[in-house]
C-alpha cells in the first residue's frame, strides 16, 4: 500500500509540474546538431568539437555590463572544489557536486527537482585526483556520471533513479573517476584517474542501455606489446597514463580525440628510460571497434607532471586555399599545438606561456630538449611548474574571430626528484614541486589558431585554473581565482563586465543556456552556482 501510495504521489507530482519541467529525451541526432539548439547545453564542451562557442547573442558587448545574478544554488556539502560543468536539456539543468552527487535544479530558478548520492565507502583512495566531478552525459532519458569510487551509474533524468551501476575497477589500486563522460550513438565512453599512484591507464566504452562493457583500449602497454619498448627494460613499477579529461568527437571521420595523463613515477623517470607511450598524448580511438588509429605525444619521457588531459578542440580552416580538419590543444607542458585530426600530423607548435625545458619542437612537433631540466635531490627551477601553462579547465574558439582562448598560467617552480619510495603498489617513488618565488600572475589569452600568435591578453593577479566561454555576441567568458566573473571583447580582450562572487576556486566550465527567451551564465565560485541574465 505504501509503495502504491508513493507512486501516485510521484505521478501527481510529474503531471502537475509545468510541461518544460519534464526530463526531455535526447537523441543522438540532437547530440550531432548541438549547435542547432543553442538554448540548451547538450554536453560538456558544448558540442562534439568541445569549441564552447555559443550561437546565442542576447547577451552581446553592447549590454552585458547590465548582467545581474539570477539565482544562486548552493549545496550542502563538504567544502571541495565544484568543477561540474552544467548541462542543460529543455529548461531543466543537470550539475555534479563533490564528491559524487548529481541534482537536477529548474534552470530559470535554481530551485531543486531531485538529487542522488553515491553510497561512497567510508576509505577512498585519491592520491592525485580532484575529489570532484566534472559533469554528467545525458542521453535518451538517462543522465550518466562517473563516480569517486570508479563506477558508472545510470540515473533516470526525471526521478534521479538509479538504473544501472557498473564497478569499472578497483579503488583499492588506486583507480578513481571524476571526469564527464561523453555520449556517442548507444556508447557511453569514460576515463579514469590514477596517474600519480601508477595505475595502468584506459578508457572504456560501455553500452548505454545495459552498461555492458564494449570494449577497453589501455594506454600503458603491457610488457612485449607494441610500445612497451619505451619504458626501458623493466616495467615493474611503472604506469600512469590516466585518462581523466573528456574527449572529442568527429562525426564524419568517426574519430574520438582523448587525451592521456602522465607516467609514474611523476618525479623520478631513472627506472623508465626512453618516450613511456601513450602517455602525455592525444589518442584518435576508432569508437566502433576500440582501435587507436593514430597517436600523437605532447611530452614524451615526462618528469613535471605535465599530464595532457586538456581537452582537444577540433576546427576546420582553410589553409593556402586547401580546406582542413585540425585538432588545437594548449598543453600543460607551456606549448600549443595544431595537428592534422585526419592523420595526427603536426602542423605547428608554439609557446604560449614561459617556459625553459626546451628550445623549441623539430619538424614533427617533438621537443628539443634543454640541458639540465631533470628534476634533482636538491631542485632544479623549470617553467612552467608542474600545474602547467594551463590546467585541465577548458578553453573555447570562436569561429567568428578564428581566435582560441585560453586560461594561461606564468609560474615556475623547483622540481625535486629523489622522494622516499611510496608504499603503494605500482608506485616507484616521485618527486614534488616548490615555489620558485618569482613573480607569477595569470591571463586570459586569446591565440591565432592555426598558429598559436598571441593577438591580446587580459592579465590577472595570481596563475589562473579557469575556462573560457566564448559566444556569439562577441564576449569571452572567464574566472578568476579570487572569485571574479567576467566578460571581455573577444576580438579586443577589452573588460566589458566584471562581478566579483567573492568564492575561491572558480574553476568549473562556464556555460550559457536560453528558457522562456531569456539567456542566462552560470558557472560555480566557492561551493555555490551562480547564474547571471539581463533584468
Amino acid at each position: 500500500m505504501k509503495s502504491f501510495l508513493y507512486a501516485l504521489v510521484i505521478v501527481f507530482a510529474l503531471s502537475s509540474a509545468p510541461a518544460r519541467l519534464l526530463a526531455q529525451d535526447v537523441t543522438y541526432e540532437q547530440l550531432l546538431h548541438a549547435d542547432s539548439t543553442p538554448q540548451d547545453w547538450l554536453m560538456y564542451g558544448g558540442d562534439y568539437s568541445s569549441q564552447r562557442f555559443s550561437r546565442l547573442t542576447q547577451i552581446n558587448r553592447v549590454n552585458v555590463h547590465s548582467l545581474k545574478p539570477a539565482w544562486m544554488y548552493q549545496p550542502n556539502r563538504p567544502l571541495q572544489p565544484f568543477e561540474s560543468s552544467p548541462v542543460v536539456v529543455g529548461g531543466i539543468m543537470y550539475v555534479t557536486e563533490p564528491l559524487s552527487t548529481v541534482t537536477a535544479l529548474d534552470a530559470r530558478l535554481g530551485t531543486k527537482i531531485w538529487t542522488w548520492s553515491a553510497h561512497l565507502p567510508e576509505k577512498i583512495l585519491t592520491v592525485g585526483v580532484h575529489r570532484s566531478n566534472r559533469g554528467v552525459a545525458v542521453f535518451n532519458n538517462t543522465v550518466y556520471v562517473e563516480t569517486l569510487d570508479a563506477h558508472l551509474v545510470a540515473l533516470d533524468a526525471t526521478t534521479g533513479a538509479v538504473k544501472w551501476t557498473v564497478h569499472v575497477d578497483e579503488n583499492s589500486q588506486g583507480y578513481a573517476m571524476t571526469g564527464a563522460p561523453r555520449v556517442l550513438d548507444g556508447k557511453i565512453i569514460v576515463g579514469v584517474s590514477g596517474g600519480d599512484v601508477g595505475i595502468r591507464g584506459f578508457l572504456d566504452a560501455y553500452d548505454a542501455k545495459t552498461g555492458k562493457r564494449l570494449w577497453r583500449v589501455w594506454t600503458i602497454p603491457s610488457p612485449g606489446e607494441p610500445g612497451s619498448e619505451t619504458w626501458g627494460k623493466d616495467m615493474a613499477g611503472t604506469g600512469g597514463g590516466g585518462t581523466w579529461g573528456t574527449g572529442s568527437y568527429d562525426p564524419e571521420l568517426n574519430l574520438l580525440y582523448w587525451t592521456t595523463g602522465n607516467p609514474a613515477p611523476d618525479y623520478n623517470g631513472h627506472n623508465r628510460d626512453g618516450d613511456n607511450l601513450y602517455s602525455n598524448s592525444v589518442l584518435a580511438i576508432d569508437p566502433d571497434a576500440g582501435k587507436v588509429k593514430w597517436y600523437f605525444q605532447f611530452t614524451p619521457h615526462d618528469t613535471h607532471d605535465w599530464d595532457a588531459i586538456q581537452v582537444p578542440v577540433l576546427f576546420d580552416d582553410t589553409v593556402n586555399g586547401k580546406p582542413g580538419k585540425y585538432l588545437a590543444l594548449a598543453n600543460r607542458n607551456g606549448f600549443y599545438y595544431v595537428l592534422n585530426r585526419v592523420t595526427g600530423e603536426f602542423v605547428a607548435g608554439v609557446p604560449f606561456v614561459k617556459e625553459t625545458w626546451a628550445k623549441g619542437l623539430d619538424e614533427k612537433g617533438r621537443p628539443i630538449l634543454l640541458p639540465n631540466i631533470e628534476p634533482t635531490p636538491e631542485g632544479s627551477l623549470v617553467y612552467p611548474d608542474g600545474h602547467g601553462g594551463t590546467n585541465w579547465n577548458s578553453p573555447s574558439y570562436s569561429p567568428q574571430t578564428k581566435l582560441f582562448y585560453v586560461s594561461a598560467r606564468e609560474v615556475g617552480a623547483y622540481t625535486v626528484a629523489g622522494l622516499p619510495k611510496v608504499d603503494f603498489p605500482g608506485f616507484g617513488g616521485g618527486g614534488r614541486n616548490a615555489m620558485s618565488g618569482d613573480d607569477s600572475y595569470g591571463a586570459i589569452r586569446a591565440l591565432e589558431v592555426m598558429t598559436g600568435k598571441l593577438k591580446w591578453e587580459y592579465r590577472m593577479l595570481a596563475p589562473v585554473e579557469a575556462s573560457t566561454l566564448a559566444t556569439a555576441g562577441g564576449l569571452v567568458f572567464a574566472t578568476s581565482n579570487e572569485g571574479n566573473f567576467f566578460a571581455l571583447d573577444a576580438a579586443s580582450g577589452k573588460l566589458l563586465w566584471e562581478f566579483t562572487v567573492g568564492g575561491a576556486n572558480s574553476e568549473s566550465n562556464l556555460i550559457t543556456y536560453e528558457v522562456d527567451g531569456k539567456q542566462y551564465l552560470i558557472g560555480a565560485s566557492g561551493n555555490c552556482f551562480v547564474a547571471f541574465n539581463l533584468p
